[in-house]
């Protein structure tokens, strides 16, 4: 379990997002399996989120860097989590 420890992965949702929900729920999953940390960030909360990831949400950002977006794709994440 502690193969991700100090590994941060950032969702960047929006309110009443449907899809951002679901990446939030399989974000936790495998970020509890794997001991990584996990946060999510508003895309309409920051002008600069906004402009970058508006139309894309949701965003999986793994430390810091754009991972993915509009699904969680398990098994990419697990090897950039490794």
């Amino acid at each position: 379990m502690s193969e991700a420890v100090g590994r941060e992965v950032t969702v960047v949702t929006r309110v009443g997002c449907h899809a951002c929900e679901v990446a939030e729920v399989e974000v936790a999953r495998i970020c509890a399996e794997v001991g990584a940390r996990w946060s999510t960030v508003d895309v309409d909360s920051d002008g600069e989120l906004r402009a970058e990831y508006g139309d894309r949400v949701p965003v999986i950002l793994v430390d810091g860097a754009e991972h993915g977006y509009w699904r969680v794709e398990e098994d990419r994440l697990r090897v950039a989590l490794a």
